[in-house]
């Protein structure tokens, strides 16, 4: 098996030693190792709960970077770039960035940032820029993630209208914070796709 880069291109929550200690052999992109089969089997053989434990906690080493939510996703159908060649370097080069998080969110792991990304990358590391008078200019253009300049309408309605709901339900435990992110109206996300996720949430019966 040949992993491809984006099978390990994430983080680990956990340490590189943990990793190691509970799913073994590191993954490697391009490499021909096969997974080690601590990161889906158990005693009893393939287990469903195993490989979701790697993908939520060492997906970088288990190479299931590709099966997270951050990359779990569809590109639009007709993209301006190619995505399938999208690089990593790419995918900080503020050049690209936002093209590529409202064309082709999966290439670089941008599936829940609903099309809005720090153009900057470094402006997370220091979010007081956001505070700063003289610099929002800059951060209105390149630091829209960071400090809150997304283009999304609020989805109070939306969550606080699903106690109508009574049968739809949550597919993905993150979907309390994606509704803070614009993800039930944010028309980024196809109607299927936030049925698929969080139809409690966004109050798609």
């Amino acid at each position: 098996m040949v992993f491809v880069g984006v099978a390990t291109v994430c983080d680990d929550k956990y340490s590189t030693a943990a990793c190691t200690m509970i799913f073994g052999v590191a993954a490697i992109a391009g490499g021909g190792t096969d997974r080690d089969v601590k990161c889906n089997t158990d005693a009893n053989g393939i287990s469903e709960e195993v490989k979701q434990l790697a993908i939520s906690v060492c997906p970088k080493s288990c190479g299931y970077c590709c099966e997270t939510t951050d990359y779990k996703c569809s590109n639009v159908d007709y993209p301006r770039v190619r995505c399938s060649t999208i690089t990593q370097a790419q995918c900080r080069d503020p050049t690209w960035r936002t093209i590529i998080a409202q064309d082709c969110p999966s290439a670089c792991g941008f599936c829940l940032a609903g099309g809005c990304v720090d153009t900057a990358i470094e402006c997370a590391n220091d979010p007081s820029i956001c505070r700063q008078v003289d610099m929002q200019a800059f951060v209105k253009v390149y630091c829209q993630r960071t400090c809150g300049y997304c283009a999304t309408t609020t989805t109070t309605t939306v969550a606080s209208s699903s106690a109508t709901c009574l049968y739809a339900v949550n597919a993905n435990a993150n979907c309390a914070t994606w509704i803070k992110n614009g993800f039930c109206t944010n028309t980024f996300y196809t109607l299927a796709q936030r049925k698929a996720y969080c139809a409690k949430s966004c109050n798609l019966c």
